[in-house]
């Protein structure tokens, strides 16, 4: 089997027509009579100031902001951007120093310095969002700035993770002029230094992108001009594609219509490249529910439910079983789940539950959202349930929500289990962990797990080499298994679907699979 973790930037391409050699090299920049090119998905902005986002609004943030880190082509680690040099200056992961790039600038022209930096670091915390990226700097003590190129993050404990925090575009560098440090921006306009400028903004509709003449960093863009179109469902998106009203599409195509791009009826002047993703669906059980807050519920719910029915019969093989929270392609990833349970089994559920005194049938109620985590979510739940009671252990009632009041919901206990999705803010192990457990956690229900929080987690934190750390992982994976308050279910894949002119989706997405724009281009006329 490949390295998925060497791999994850260089995406292997299966497309259904056939590439001219060579084509994957071509000179930057578009002719400025074929225009930009128009992406189509259905990942639209929340909003478009960093210090409020810890959401799909990272998708456009990557391209008309910077950040002092992010991953160049073929980079699984971050590397400096707006930085020319990063690095701890300590011998304990506490004290970590980035000097910027000289001369840098926003794209308004105004300097972008140590102190921009700080500010926008600053402002994060000061505004401190309800859901926002505040959480991701739980180890930042304070930012200090030594003259106009160098910034100094002090930890208030041991943080190997840090740089990967920084490289997330949560961590965006914006003007202070004309972001408020204690409010957010609220005008629709960006003020950044990334590869590109935002021309123009219609909310839900569409983002006009330029090429920013002032930017400096590692990116080296192959087009001049990006428009980005927002669409509601994978039928538009699709249906946009093939009427050549857009040229790419990414984040949001429906398993039936990737098929059908996949099948041998496919249209042939339209590829799609199949790459490897980070993204993972789980169930989520409420400790304080008198029939989830059981083990022996939750247990048995693991030995019923068949991850490769799901995968198969809901999403057309074109997501995979997973079989812990962390996903296979990252150090530390393990297959716990089906190492303790095995393939799914109804003898064996029954015993776990009549060993623990429970003879009847269980009754649950299981949430999804509607809107949030695509168009299978649905039929995703119908099938669980279906597997549930097909078992005759359990009685089964699903409800589903918008996301904004199904987010309220769970956030205030309200579920006795509830499905999540959850893109990477980072790819490392980490951040399949950590966001979950402890007492104030991404999930809104409390998970102590002190032997994860106080001690697996802080000892990684001090290794710097990620590859040094897979027994503190695996020991955690372990201890998430044995209380079963997570279920994960299956790891997502990521697809590109574009037309034949257009090449670089292959290379497009980051290692927390965010589309790197500037990695597109058009194939010169023959």
């Amino acid at each position: 089997m490949f390295n998925r973790n060497r791999c994850l930037r260089r995406l292997a391409a299966i497309t259904s027509i056939t590439l001219v050699a060579g084509c994957g090299v071509l000179s930057p920049g578009s002719p400025a009579d074929q225009g930009p090119i128009v992406v189509g998905t259905t990942s639209a902005p929340s909003t478009l100031d960093p210090a409020a986002s810890w959401d799909g609004s990272w998708e456009l943030f990557r391209n008309v902001y910077q950040t002092l880190l992010g991953y160049p082509t073929g980079s699984v680690t971050p590397q400096p951007d707006a930085a020319e040099r990063c690095r701890f200056t300590d011998g304990t992961n506490r004290v970590y120093r980035c000097e910027l790039r000289p001369d840098m600038k926003f794209s308004d022209g105004d300097p972008l310095d140590a102190s921009a930096v700080k500010y926008s670091i600053d402002r994060i915390r000061k505004i401190a969002v309800s859901g926002g990226p505040a959480g991701l700097l739980g180890s930042l003590d304070r930012v200090q700035v030594l003259g106009r190129r160098e910034v100094v993050f002090h930890l208030n404990k041991p943080d190997a993770t840090f740089p990967f925090v920084l490289a997330t575009p949560a961590m965006s560098i914006v003007d202070p002029d004309d972001y408020p440090a204690g409010a957010l921006r609220k005008d629709n306009k960006v003020s950044g230094s990334g590869p590109y400028s935002l021309r123009s903004y219609r909310e839900g509709e569409q983002a006009e992108l330029v090429r920013n003449d002032h930017y400096d960093g590692f990116a080296e863009r192959r087009n001049n001009a990006v428009t980005i179109r927002y669409f509601q469902d994978s039928a538009q998106l699709v249906g946009a594609l093939k009427d050549k009203k857009i040229d790419v599409t990414y984040r949001g195509l429906a398993a039936s219509d990737i098929v059908a791009l996949q099948g041998n009826g496919a249209r042939k002047d339209i590829q799609l490249i199949d790459g490897a993703g980070m993204e993972i669906s789980y169930l989520v059980f409420n400790p304080k529910d008198p029939w989830a807050g059981k083990p022996a519920v939750r247990k048995a719910i693991a030995q019923i439910v068949d991850r490769s029915a799901i995968a198969h019969k809901v999403y057309r093989d074109t997501v995979d079983p997973l079989y812990s929270m962390v996903p296979a392609g990252l150090t530390g990833h393990t297959t716990d789940y089906f190492d303790e349970y095995g393939s799914p089994s109804r003898s064996k559920a029954r015993k776990i539950l009549l060993d623990a005194g429970i003879n009847g049938r269980v009754p649950l109620t299981l949430w999804y959202t509607t809107d949030r985590y695509g168009s299978e979510t649905a039929p995703e739940f119908r099938e669980l349930k279906s597997q549930l009671e097909g078992s005759g252990l359990f009685w089964v009632t699903l409800k589903s929500r918008p996301w904004k009041t199904y987010e309220a919901g769970y956030r205030g206990g309200e579920y006795p289990v509830f499905g999540r999705g959850w893109f990477p803010d980072f790819p490392d192990a980490d951040n399949f962990i950590a966001p979950f457990v402890g007492e104030q956690n991404a999930l809104g229900t409390p998970y102590p797990a002190p032997r994860i929080t106080d001690d697996l987690l802080p000892e990684s934190r001090r290794v710097s080499d990620r590859a040094e750390v897979v027994k503190e992982f695996e020991e955690a994976q372990q201890i998430l298994v044995d209380n079963a308050r997570l279920l994960p279910l299956w790891q997502g894949r990521q697809y590109v679907a574009a037309n034949e002119e257009i090449s670089g989706g292959e290379r497009a997405l980051d290692p927390s699979t965010i589309m790197t724009m500037w990695e597109l281009d058009r194939k010169p006329s023959w």
